[in-house]
C-alpha cells in the first residue's frame, strides 16, 4: 500500500491506509495500546484495539522506535477531540504494525538537560520538537533574505570555502595544508569575491560557511558559522546599502510572523520582533553619549543590549543601526566618510541587544585601496588577485554581511547562538568535547 503523510489523513476519514514515522509516545490504557507517532509532516494518535494483529509489535513499542503501521482513519469520539493539536479530531485505527528499527535512547526526547548534554547527544536531540522548530524558522529566514535579494535585481554566487589569504585584515583564520606545501586558510568571509563580483554582476549575494578561528568561549561567538552576504554597485554611500539591508531584513521578520508565529510566541514571552519601517540610526558616538560612556572604538556587549532597550523604548524597534566606527577598528577597504575624517561609512545593525550585520561603503579605487593596505602593515603583492578587479574599474559599492544564527537566536529569544546552529564548532567542541581523552587523540 502506497503510503500517506499525516498531515494528509483528515483527507482519507473511513478509508484504509499505511503510515510510516517515529514513535513519540507509547501509553498502556487497560488492554489498549495507544501511540503518538510522528513522520516529517506532523503527528496523528494511533490506538491498537484488543485482538488485533498489531498487538504484539504495539507491546514492544518504546520512544523513537521507528515503524510502519496500516489501518483504517477514524473520527475520534466527541469527547475526545482536542481542537488545540494536529489531527485532534481524528485517530489511527491500527491493523498491522511493522517495526523497521529498535532505539535505545539516552533519555526522554525533549527533556530539560544542560547545553552540554544537549549538544554531546545533538544526532538525538535535533529530534525534539523544539529544535525542529528552531531549524524550520531558520530555514524560513534564510529563504526570505534570497528573496529579498532576488527582489531587488541581486543574482546569487557560490563563493570559495579555501582561500589565500585573510579577507578580515587581522582576523585569525584557520591554515589549510594545501598542495605543493603551501599554505591556505578557511575563508573568514566572502568579502574579496563579493567584490569582485560586483564588477561582473553588479549586485551580488551568497549565503556561505565563513570560519574564524579566534579562541572565544562565548554565548555569542562561533568558529564556524552562516553568513547571508550581499554587495551592490554604483551606491551614493552606505545608507543606500542599509537600506537594501533593511528591506531584506522587514522581509524576513514578516516571513517568520507568518510561516511561525505560534513558535515565535512561545519562544519569545516579550511578543513578536518590533519592526518600523525605517530602523533608527545613531553614529558610533552618538550611541556612546545616550549610554553616557567614553569614546571607545567598539560598543561592548553590555553596551549594545544598552543601546537596543533605548532604541525599543524611544522608537519602539528591536532593530538599531549604530554608524561610523574609527578607521582603525574596520578593515582596510572600508571607505572613509569625507565629511568626518577618521570615521568610516560603515555600519552594524544591533537586534535586541546583539550585532547581527556589519556593513559600509567599500573604497573603489585601486590608488587608495593599495595605500590602505600599505598603512596596515600588509604587501599590496599578496592581494594581486583581489587588486585586478580595481586595476579593471570597480564602481563605488558596499554591502553587508549577517550571521543566520545571530539572527535566529534573537528571534527566539535564545541566550546562547549555539542553540540556533546545527553541529555548532567553537574552542571547546567539533560535534564531540574536545578536552575529552577522544578528543585529545
Amino acid at each position: 500500500m502506497k503510503r500517506t503523510l499525516i498531515h494528509e489523513l483528515s483527507d482519507h476519514i473511513g478509508k484504509e491506509v499505511s503510515v510510516s514515522g517515529w514513535v513519540s509516545i507509547r501509553r498502556d490504557q487497560g488492554k489498549m495500546v495507544f501511540i503518538d507517532l510522528r513522520d516529517r509532516s506532523g503527528t496523528v494518535q494511533g490506538v491498537i484495539l484488543p485482538g488485533k494483529e498489531a498487538m504484539a509489535a504495539g507491546k514492544e513499542l518504546r520512544a523513537e522506535y521507528v515503524v510502519r503501521a496500516q489501518g483504517k482513519v477514524n473520527k475520534r469520539p466527541e469527547k475526545n477531540v482536542n481542537l488545540d493539536v494536529m489531527n485532534g479530531d481524528i485517530e489511527l485505527e491500527v491493523e498491522n504494525l511493522e517495526i523497521l528499527s529498535v532505539a535505545d535512547t539516552p533519555f526522554e526526547l525533549g527533556a530539560e538537560v544542560n547545553l552540554d548534554t544537549y549538544l554531546d547527544h545533538q544526532p538525538y536531540t535535533l529530534r525534539s520538537g523544539r529544535a525542529r522548530e528552531i531549524f524550520k524558522l531558520q530555514e524560513t529566514l534564510i529563504e526570505a533574505f534570497r528573496a529579498a535579494l532576488k527582489a531587488q535585481d541581486f543574482t546569487e554566487f557560490q563563493a570559495p570555502a579555501i582561500v589565500g589569504g585573510d579577507a578580515e585584515g587581522g582576523a585569525a583564520a584557520f591554515e589549510v595544508n594545501y598542495h605543493y606545501g603551501q599554505k591556505a586558510f578557511l575563508a573568514t568571509s566572502p568579502q574579496f569575491y563579493k567584490q569582485i563580483m560586483v564588477g561582473v554582476f553588479e549586485r551580488v549575494f551568497a549565503t556561505p560557511k565563513v570560519f574564524r578561528g579566534e579562541k572565544h568561549s562565548t554565548p555569542r561567538h562561533l568558529n564556524e558559522y552562516s553568513s547571508m552576504d550581499f554587495e551592490m554597485g554604483f551606491i551614493k554611500d552606505h545608507t543606500e546599502v542599509m537600506a537594501v539591508l533593511e528591506t531584506a531584513v522587514h522581509a524576513m521578520v514578516k516571513e517568520a510572523e507568518k510561516a511561525h508565529a505560534e513558535t515565535l510566541a512561545a519562544f519569545n514571552p516579550d511578543g513578536l520582533p518590533l519592526f518600523r519601517e525605517k530602523i533608527p540610526a545613531l553614529k558610533l558616538r552618538a550611541a556612546q553619549k545616550i549610554l553616557g560612556v567614553g569614546e571607545e572604538p567598539d560598543l561592548e556587549p553590555e553596551h549594545e543590549r544598552g543601546i537596543s532597550e533605548w532604541a525599543k523604548r524611544e522608537h519602539q524597534s528591536d532593530f538599531v543601526f549604530i554608524t561610523h566606527y574609527p578607521v582603525k577598528k574596520r578593515p582596510f577597504y572600508i571607505y572613509e566618510d569625507e565629511r568626518d575624517p577618521g570615521y568610516t561609512k560603515s555600519f552594524d545593525l544591533l537586534f535586541r541587544g546583539l550585532e547581527i550585520t556589519t556593513g559600509g561603503q567599500r573604497i573603489h579605487d585601486h590608488g587608495l585601496l593599495t595605500e590602505r593596505i600599505r598603512e596596515r602593515g600588509f604587501d599590496p603583492s599578496k592581494f594581486g588577485f583581489y587588486l585586478e578587479a580595481f586595476k579593471a574599474g570597480m564602481p563605488p559599492h558596499g554591502g553587508s554581511a549577517t550571521g543566520l544564527e545571530r539572527i535566529t537566536a534573537r528571534m527566539l529569544n535564545l541566550p546562547n547562538v549555539k542553540e540556533a546552529t546545527l553541529f555548532p564548532r567553537d574552542l571547546n567542541r567539533i560535534d564531540t568535547l574536545l578536552s575529552t581523552e577522544e578528543g585529545e587523540k
